[in-house]
């Protein structure tokens, strides 16, 4: 059974339906009966409760404060800024009616003609219109101002192409929406939205990004500026895993949202706005899992500690629980959490199996010669590494375990994905190797022309232009021949 339980299609085999089977087999979700929505089980629901109060918490230490909007919009909302319906009309879903009826042969259910919505409704695929509709009514004075909301709640994006997580029509996400006095304020605002998403990226998720800018092509709807954190997964495409967006007054103007300076003189309010969703929890995924299953960070993993006893009766399992109990107990007032498996239904190797497979950082087995030796064996998941240790000084060698787990596998995926980023200007020997992924830095004559001419070849696009890397001079785009404007990452992307 353990086998079975264990089996993976492995990465080198098919990366896509290795990451399918882990999803499913390590009880993170599942296909729901709508085309392209997912049912988040409870294992899978815990990790992303997770990074939402990890987020939240970092949210509320910025001044954000959390409100929620009407999961239906009035089509007419879209249509007062042209850019932002024109990005999101071809996967937006429509309610037109607000009943059912039995059918006439009284055998089905049918849509009643007689109950048409007098204007359709959108089911959200993100709720700028809604809230700027809303602000108009809370802003009057630069007293009211900035105001940052933001909203835990799930959206609709009629996706043709779907994957659990990564890409579903229905998904899970946060969405802030602030509004300021200035520009400076708001670009401000959007930066440091960024770098706190790239700081609990990194921190908590253990997964490296880059922060960049991205192309005016591949900006949010109705946005000025769009600033993205880029990860690579292990097969080294991207992931975008966060976006922050400074929409400067489109907004405002397109709701008529002004308000009174200091001078007693109306302006429009500037705009932003910023999300992160369950495409986290591919991001998790991809980047530290290996063949037998989830890797977690100790910061995400639900279980941090499993505790299994190995017993030969009911006496000696009662013996090696009174051993084990105050030790659970000081990890737990530490703030770990620890699973202590002492059912009698499945195997140990069954449950090694299973714990294995869905990542729970640091395992502790004691048999009955342990107990006698007073020793304990103990195993890291990230490397898979066991052995048996003096059960004295458990919990402080745990709690080192864990926090030395959360750094290495950092720095395993910072290593990985620094080997794949490769600075490159000739063309053709980018459409060679982009073929193998990774992320290439390479100059850019800054037009739309060249970026969709590097998509249409190679299915390849301009990530961002990254923060940290230096914008060599005097450099040519490798497509065009042209200076250079800027060096940007490009690479194939989820």
């Amino acid at each position: 059974m353990a086998k079975e339980l264990k089996h993976l299609t492995k990465r080198s085999d098919d990366y896509s339906q290795w990451y399918n089977d882990l999803v499913t087999k390590a009880d993170l979700a599942e296909q729901a009966p709508v085309r392209g929505c997912m049912i988040i089980k409870p294992y899978g629901y815990a990790i992303w409760e997770k990074i939402q109060a990890g987020l939240d918490k970092e949210f509320k230490k910025l001044g954000v404060q959390n409100a929620y909007f009407p999961l239906l919009i009035p089509k007419s909302f879209f249509a007062r800024e042209a850019e932002h319906v024109e990005g999101f009309a071809k996967e937006s879903a429509v309610v037109t009616h607000y009943r059912l009826k039995t059918s006439e042969n009284g055998k089905g259910i049918v849509v009643d003609p007689d109950a048409k919505l007098d204007e359709e409704l959108i089911i959200r695929p993100t709720s700028e219109t809604m809230i700027w509709h809303t602000y108009k009514n809370w802003i009057h004075s630069w007293r009211d101002l900035p105001i940052k909301c933001n909203q835990w709640c799930n959206v609709m994006r009629w996706e043709m192409r779907t994957r659990p997580f990564l890409r579903t029509s229905e998904f899970l996400w946060q969405e802030g929406h602030t509004a300021h006095a200035t520009y400076e304020e708001a670009v401000e605002e959007a930066q440091t939205m960024l770098h706190c998403y790239a700081d609990f990226v990194e921190d908590v998720m253990a997964v490296p990004v880059i922060r960049g800018e991205k192309s005016e092509t591949e900006r949010f709807a109705g946005a000025l500026k769009t600033y993205t954190i880029e990860a690579m997964m292990q097969d080294g495409k991207a992931l975008q895993s966060g976006t922050s967006h400074f929409l400067g007054q489109n907004f405002a103007k397109s709701f008529d949202v002004t308000y009174l300076n200091k001078d007693n003189k109306p302006e429009y309010v500037w705009a932003t706005s910023w999300g992160v969703s369950t495409r986290l929890m591919g991001a998790l995924i991809m980047v530290h899992s290996d063949d037998n299953g989830l890797v977690l960070p100790p910061k995400l993993a639900p279980i941090q500690v499993v505790v299994i006893p190995i017993n030969k009766n009911e006496e000696q399992l009662k013996a090696i629980t009174a051993k084990l109990q105050p030790a659970i107990d000081q990890l737990r007032e530490l703030g770990i959490s620890v699973k202590y498996d002492d059912a009698d239904n499945k195997r140990p190797g069954f449950k090694f199996a299973d714990y294995e497979l869905k990542g729970v950082p640091v395992r502790l087995v004691m048999g009955g010669r342990d107990l006698e030796n007073n020793t304990i064996e103990i195993m890291r998941r990230d490397t898979l590494e066991k052995e048996n240790v003096s059960f004295d000084g458990i919990v402080e060698r745990v709690k080192d375990m864990l926090d030395d787990i959360q750094r290495s596998v950092f720095e395993k995926a910072r290593k990985m994905r620094d080997s794949k980023i490769y600075e490159c200007t000739n063309y053709d020997e980018f459409k060679e190797r982009i073929k193998d992924g990774g992320f290439f830095l390479c100059p850019w004559d800054g037009t739309a022309e060249t970026e969709a001419k590097i998509k249409e070849d190679t299915q390849a696009t301009i990530r961002c232009i990254p923060y940290g890397y230096e914008q060599k001079e005097g450099a040519v785009d490798m497509v065009s021949g042209k200076p250079a404007t800027s060096w940007v990452i490009v690479a194939r992307a989820y």
